[in-house]
Parts: structure tokens; C-alpha cells; sequence
């Protein structure tokens, strides 16, 4: 060992290690060991975030790879090795999606859009399962934000049919990053407003909800559960969608059947208690403005 040799901190090395893989992107010959690697340590480098978006060709690199997978979704013959590669693209695209520094300019920069095919796929099998997950998930980073500029921007897109479809017929963590998204949008003034705005709008996500619950009632998750109460909980915020829902709630959320799912969860009981109590009382005048959801 040459004792004269200076010491270079761990720390100062591991960047020079993540610069270095950073530019390896850039090539196809390096770019899937550097996606690997990377991915894995989003969540120990605090700025990997605007490293990537501020070096060249990097976001371009990412879209590349998300891009290059669009054949394999129709027909769908995705693959195992296919999939893991785009999504570890993807958990880079969800670290610019959460950062304060970067969400901005990648709103701005129409990247959801990019992920909205995955989104739209049917196929059951375990590669598209991770394919939309992934996809959901850089949704899901965007809105756990809880800034007006994301809702206002999904507000354009397909995001709420798109998860209303996963919502349906998705794989049980799936169903609960999408109803997770539903829930911020509903939680956000404008997202409630422009639900129940139509009648088709809030009977969609009605419908979509009911069936979850009688699902639910079958085949018990918490998880799932307590993300459908806060949907019905907000919905029931909105004056035309309270009298909507004292028409449509389902008999589960009202007899009893999820007590034992319930039993050690004491916030999702105490939203089931708040819905219930806020669609006891008849007669409340209606919301201000829109339409009536009457059909």
C-alpha cells in the first residue's frame, strides 16, 4: 500500500461512479449495465435527478428505451429480460418525476405521454404486470407531490379512464397505485370539480368503484380498500355527487362486511363512519355550478 497515496472519500468516488454511468447511457454497448446500476441508487443520491436531465442526451437515451418497447406491447410478446430493462429506464424517469427541481420541465417536456401505451396493455403475464406497475408508479410520484401543476396537466391526458381500466381488471398492487392516483386527483379541488362535472364522468368512477367493493367483499385487502373509502369519502365532498352516492353506495361499505378487514385500520374506519354519516341527511343543497348528475 503507497501510504503517500491521497485518500479519496467513499462518497466523492461513488459520484465519480455515477457520472461514469451517467455517460454510458449514452451508448448502446454500455447503456443497459449503467440503466442497472443507476436505478439502484436512486435512492441514495439526493440529485440524481437534475444530473440527469441536465446532462446531454440522457432523458433522450431514456425515451429511446421506452420507445424501443412499443412493438413488443401489440402484438404483446414482451419479454422477461425486455421488461426489467425498460423499467429500470422507468425508475430513472420516476426519480425526475419526484424531484422538485426537474417535475417542472419534465411536465412540461409531455414525458407521461410517453408511458400512457403501457398503461393501455391487457396482457396478464408477469412482464406487462411490471411494465404497467413501473408506468403507475412515475404517475403515482408525480401526484404524491400534491402540486396543482400535476393535477392540472393529467387533467389534460387519459390518466383517469386509463386507471379506471387497471382499476378494474389490474393485479391487486396495480388496482391500488391506480386508485392512489384517482384518490390525489379527487383530493385536489379541481381534479373533484372535474369529476363531477358530468354525469358520465362520476358514474364511471362510480361504477368503477362499486365493482371494486363487491370484489373486495370476496377476496379482502386493506390496502386496496382503504384507497376506494377515501375515493367515496371525497366524492361525497361534492354536494350533486353526495346525493348521487345515497343512490349507489354499495350495501358492503354499509353492513358490516369489511369489519374484520377493518378491524386494526383505525383511519379507513373512521372515513367509512365520516362517508356513512355524510350521506345520512337528505336535502343538502347541491354544489355550485356544473351539471346535475342526475341522468
Amino acid at each position: 500500500m503507497n501510504l503517500n497515496q491521497p485518500i479519496v472519500p467513499i462518497q466523492a468516488m461513488e459520484r465519480e461512479k455515477i457520472f461514469q454511468w451517467i455517460v454510458e447511457l449514452g451508448s448502446q454497448e454500455t447503456r443497459e449495465n449503467a440503466l442497472l446500476e443507476l436505478s439502484k441508487k436512486r435512492e441514495v443520491v439526493p440529485d440524481l435527478a437534475p444530473m440527469l436531465w441536465h446532462s446531454f442526451g440522457t432523458i433522450a437515451a431514456l425515451l429511446q428505451e421506452i420507445v424501443s418497447i412499443y412493438p413488443a406491447i401489440n402484438p404483446p410478446n414482451l419479454t422477461a429480460h425486455q421488461s426489467n430493462r425498460v423499467c429500470n429506464a422507468l425508475a430513472l424517469m420516476q426519480c425526475v418525476a419526484s424531484h422538485p427541481e426537474t417535475r417542472s420541465a419534465f411536465l412540461q417536456a409531455n414525458i407521461p405521454y410517453f408511458l400512457y401505451p403501457f398503461l393501455h396493455t391487457v396482457s396478464k403475464t408477469r412482464p406487462f404486470e411490471y411494465l404497467r406497475l413501473t408506468s403507475l408508479g412515475v404517475i403515482g410520484a408525480l401526484v404524491k407531490t400534491d402540486e396543482q401543476e400535476v393535477i392540472n396537466f393529467l387533467l389534460t391526458t387519459e390518466i383517469i379512464p386509463l386507471c379506471l381500466k387497471i382499476m378494474e381488471s389490474g393485479s391487486e398492487l396495480s388496482k391500488t397505485v391506480a386508485t392512489f392516483i384517482l384518490q390525489k386527483i379527487l383530493l385536489d379541488e379541481t381534479g373533484l370539480s372535474y369529476i363531477c362535472q358530468t354525469y358520465e364522468r362520476f358514474s364511471h368512477v362510480a361504477m368503477i368503484l362499486g365493482k371494486m367493493v363487491l370484489q373486495l367483499a370476496k377476496e379482502q385487502s386493506a390496502r386496496l380498500l382503504k384507497h376506494v373509502v377515501r375515493c367515496y369519502l371525497r366524492l361525497s365532498d361534492n354536494g350533486r355527487a353526495r346525493e348521487a352516492l345515497r343512490q349507489c353506495l354499495p350495501d358492503q361499505l354499509k353492513d358490516g362486511t369489511f369489519l374484520n378487514c377493518l378491524k386494526d385500520d383505525n383511519s379507513t374506519k373512521r372515513w367509512l363512519s365520516q362517508l356513512l354519516k355524510n350521506l345520512e341527511t337528505p336535502g343538502i343543497p347541491a354544489g355550485p355550478g356544473g351539471m346535475s348528475l342526475a341522468p
